[in-house]
């Protein structure tokens, strides 16, 4: 028994499984805040507390997944591609909203860790939380951040965007599918993309535009600080 616990497949097998059976119950119990990666992490922590299984077992066999975390990304371009039509009518908010999206993100969070006195290192760390984690990793390790704490962020904020972001569209009256998706992207990455997605096709496809443009624009942005 103890030899399946700490086999490569068993780390696999539980990512998964436990994904999917949050899944499940997201859409079964009908409440956004019990979004399907806060639910997999909670059962993954829990099994693993429960069997004394060391992280770094369960690690040889869920790293895997992270090989489709960049492919996944790249499939985002599906839905751009589809409305390819509404991009070129609206290229030049699209493109504005994105930069100024990122730029406002940068101020604020410099702002705030000098507000509550963080250190270069930790500032460093948190300025790229709203971009997706390829993207985070590479621009964090090249200013002088903690990766660690880069990626803690980053799913933080896209947990957070999924979770609220249709309540906050419906607070702030924001019905433009154009403008809503590029929010979502802009602010909670890959993870707000799979909400926007939910919403719908041309919200998940703006918010899949929003990742790259918001992105690059982040990560020369900090590159050049």
């Amino acid at each position: 028994m103890m030899e399946l616990l700490y086999s490569p497949f068993f780390g696999l097998a539980l990512t998964v499984g436990a994904y999917v059976l949050g899944s499940w119950l997201n859409h079964k119990l009908k409440i956004s805040v019990l979004n399907p990666l806060i639910l997999a992490a909670a059962m993954i922590i829990g099994i693993l507390l429960i069997f004394p299984i060391d992280y770094a077992a369960y690690a040889s066999g869920a790293d895997v997944l992270a090989i489709f975390l960049i492919p996944a990304t790249v499939c985002l371009a599906i839905p751009i591609y589809h409305k390819r039509a509404l991009l070129k009518k609206y290229w030049l908010p699209v493109v504005v909203g994105c930069v100024v999206g990122a730029v406002v993100c940068i101020v604020c969070v410099w702002g705030l860790c000098r507000l509550f006195g963080l250190d270069d290192m930790l500032t460093k760390s948190l300025l790229p939380k709203s971009i997706t984690t390829p993207f985070g990793l590479a621009v964090s390790e090249s200013i002088g951040g903690i990766p660690s704490v880069t990626v803690l962020c980053i799913i933080i904020t896209g947990i957070f965007g999924a979770i609220f972001a249709p309540y906050m569209a419906k607070w702030f009256r924001v019905t433009n599918p154009v403008g809503l998706g590029l929010a979502i992207g802009a602010s909670s990455h890959v993870l707000g993309t799979s909400k926007a997605l939910e919403i719908g096709e041309t919200e998940g496809a703006m918010s899949g535009l929003a990742i790259s443009i918001t992105g690059i624009t982040t990560v020369v942005i900090l590159l050049l600080l």
